[in-house]
């Protein structure tokens, strides 16, 4: 399923599809070293070909709401991803998750995703509960949630196996009722 959620002007968010598995994963190779200080999967994506068969699986993935992960388009350029976790169970949550290039930090691009994102999941998808994992030591990525109204719930203590070593996760959440 083709989606595509504006965040605002030249941004937006839009459901992967095979034939983006190049740029995806030239972007992630030029992050890699970058990419590794926060995020447990990069030892997953290694070729284009394992991008193709991530993006096939997620499109399985979204068919049964068990997760969704969209690129982030600025100016015409993939330059990111931002997803969701399983987002079909009864207690109507999920979580997000989100990178984006080092080049483009900075210009409140992820800021602006996350808001689209959540309004999506609040509007469309009908859920209750939002949630958000940052590693402590990742201050930039903990902005992005306080920013935009979450509330910090506490440390989960070494909760992240990071190549050679565990990271302790700030949980930040958010109610639907405490969206604007």
């Amino acid at each position: 399923m083709n989606l595509t959620i504006p965040a605002r002007e030249g941004l937006e968010l839009r459901r992967r599809v095979v034939s983006d598995a190049e740029s995806v994963f030239q972007v992630i190779d030029k992050n890699r070293k970058y990419l590794m200080q926060w995020l447990p999967w990069l030892d997953d994506s290694k070729t284009v070909g394992d991008i193709r068969k991530y993006i096939r699986n997620d499109i399985s993935e979204f068919k049964k709401r068990e997760g969704c992960d969209f690129g982030i388009w600025y100016e015409g350029q993939w330059i990111g991803g931002i997803g969701l976790s399983s987002f079909g169970t009864k207690d109507r949550k999920t979580s997000i998750g989100y990178w984006l290039s080092e080049d483009f930090q900075g210009r409140g691009i992820m800021t602006d995703s996350v808001h689209a994102l959540v309004s999506y999941c609040f509007k469309h998808l009908n859920l209750n509960r939002i949630v958000i994992r940052c590693a402590v030591a990742n201050t930039k990525s903990r902005m992005i949630p306080l920013r935009l109204g979450f509330k910090e719930e506490g440390v989960l203590r070494q909760s992240e196996w990071l190549y050679d070593h565990f990271v302790d996760l700030v949980v930040y959440s958010l109610l639907r009722e405490e969206w604007n």
